[in-house]
């Protein structure tokens, strides 16, 4: 299976109608001084949003394959009553191969899997969108979280609904614990990660990222406008989101430059990947196919060819590639292998907070399910996972991670939940390689020299997928107990408040504390981090030998 599709994220999932912003709200809308611009947004009750607020030129013509270019002065009225247009998404399907019965038991999640209506894609599309409570002055100096989405690096947007914050914002209310929302969007695919050493060499890897910087740029600059100090904003991300978080902190030596002062990591750390020249092959079809071969500057020339060409391209290396659109060591954004920064690069000096659900792999390994025999398990890992090694270098793997049913993923659940002989097996080793193993080598090095809480959801169930990648968002935005916790980190850089029920723990190498969130009548406890060890401490020992 293509890693791009490993990545994307399930929740684009539309909220309650009731809690979207609306342009027709009956209110008068709000405004904010922004440089010499006055913005207009959107009351609704006791929340006010600013939607679409352009953070940086359009990265359109030559600014396309470039890097974000802050604008040099807002000026006039501007409307933020909308949402801006998503950047541009893959075309790939992410629910290729689903049975049956899983989709059915998706069903009662969403009325839809797309951004909000009434917006479309775009390259013009690094904009923010910022929710706040009602009235608030622009001297209230509000903690405030950047929220940074999912969607394996190649989909996503700022407006999909389920992010759009207002109930997490509302819950800080009810709480006594206000805080300001921002929701940014960043270049995807080959738009964002193209990689190659033209691409390094110009300096212009990872854009994404640099986009994300961007961001938060911006915000130090003018969130005080909004109410928001600058000096407690905590950065935030699910999925490609969380791993964009991940190199956040470590961006820079580590010097987060007065940008954030904590981070949420909610299922990403690092990647398994190595340098971005590594896709020159990725780089050279792209090139090929919206016929730039034959020029004297071939990334000059990708800057001029229609969007729909460089999409079409985009989706057909998506099809026959590993990892076409990841993070990857640029010497500029990303310093070094991933995997290699936790032991020997620099981290920001801030807490944070990790997360994984318990189910992490399951919604990505339906395209498994030819799989019949330990042979082609271990044909497969070593072909895509770990390029460059032998099935041989399988072998203790394929006993660490068993063929039987009850051993694999949906974890917990016997026999049941086995579409083919390999998919409960595949969907625990995936989940482990690309989600838990480097987090749990990141976080048993981190932990040492850092305030780190770590929480495992294992609430949610549903049929065929267990507690899958994402489903713990639904806890997080819902409001639930999750938003409490979240919120009284991004407030206090300590979770735990008076609107939390149980005291969770620092994570620390000798007791692995963990918050578990859980179905039944024990909502949530504290666990100890110690699930297949074995098996995390093999991939992640391949993964380092063999990054893909």
């Amino acid at each position: 299976m293509i890693l791009t599709n490993l990545l994307l994220s399930l929740l684009q999932l539309r909220a309650a109608p009731d809690r979207l912003p609306r342009k027709d709200a009956p209110q008068a809308g709000p405004t904010a001084q922004l440089d010499h611009a006055t913005v207009v947004g959107v009351r609704n009750g006791s929340l006010e949003s600013f939607l679409g607020i352009p953070y940086a030129e359009p990265p359109v013509g030559n600014l396309r394959l470039s890097l974000p270019q802050m604008i040099g002065s807002y000026n006039g009225t501007l409307d933020a009553t909308m949402y801006g247009h998503p950047c541009i998404q893959s075309g790939l399907n992410m629910f290729a191969g689903f049975p049956p019965e899983v989709m059915q038991g998706l069903e009662p999640l969403a009325d839809a899997l797309t951004v909000s209506a009434n917006v479309s894609e775009s390259e013009d599309c690094l904009n923010l969108n910022i929710v706040r409570p009602a009235n608030v002055s622009a001297d209230a100096k509000l903690p405030v979280v950047v929220w940074m989405y999912g969607g394996g690096f190649v989909s996503g947007s700022n407006a999909i609904d389920l992010y759009n914050g207002t109930g997490f914002v509302q819950r800080s209310i009810e709480i006594n614990e206000p805080v300001i929302y921002v929701a940014l969007n960043y270049r995807l695919h080959v738009f964002g990660f193209l990689g190659g050493k033209e691409i390094k060499e110009a300096g212009v890897g990872n854009l994404g990222l640099q986009d994300e910087r961007a961001a938060l740029r911006w915000v130090h600059k003018f969130i005080h406008a909004f109410g928001g100090d600058p000096s407690k904003v905590t950065i935030w991300g699910e999925s490609a989101g969380s791993i964009s978080v991940f190199f956040n902190l470590f961006t820079n030596s580590g010097d987060p430059e007065g940008l954030f002062r904590a981070g949420i990591m909610s299922s990403g750390t690092a990647v398994p990947t190595g340098d971005i020249t590594e896709l020159q092959g990725v780089y050279n079809t792209v090139v090929d196919q919206v016929g730039c071969t034959n020029a004297t500057d071939t990334l000059a020339c990708l800057r001029t060819v229609p969007a729909d060409s460089l999409l079409n391209a985009s989706n057909a290396v998506s099809s026959n590639n590993v990892i076409p659109f990841l993070p990857r060591a640029d010497g500029v954004f990303v310093q070094m292998p991933p995997l290699q920064l936790h032991s020997k690069g620099k981290i920001a000096d801030v807490p944070f907070i990790m997360g994984n659900v318990k189910d992490e792999g399951t919604f990505f390994s339906f395209s498994s399910l030819n799989l019949t025999t330990d042979e082609e398990f271990a044909n497969l890992l070593s072909s895509l996972w770990f390029p460059g090694s032998l099935p041989s270098d399988m072998s203790t793997l394929l006993e660490v991670y068993p063929s039987d049913p009850a051993a694999g993923s949906p974890f917990d659940t016997g026999d049941a939940n086995a579409f083919s002989p390999q998919f409960k097996r595949f969907a625990a080793a995936q989940g482990d390689w690309i989600f838990q193993a480097p987090r749990r080598s990141s976080i048993e090095t981190l932990s040492a020299k850092r305030t780190v809480y770590y929480y495992l959801s294992a609430r949610g169930n549903f049929p065929g997928l267990g507690d899958f990648h994402g489903s713990d968002l639904l806890n997080a935005f819902g409001p639930g107990d999750m938003t409490d916790y979240f919120i009284h980190f991004v407030n206090h850089l300590d979770p735990n408040g008076a609107s939390t029920r149980v005291h969770w723990p620092t994570y620390k190498p000798s007791t692995r504390l963990t918050l578990q969130f859980n179905e039944g009548s024990v909502p949530i406890n504290v666990t100890v981090d110690n699930w297949r060890l074995a098996g995390m401490k093999e991939i992640s020992s391949l993964s380092l030998r063999f990054p893909a």
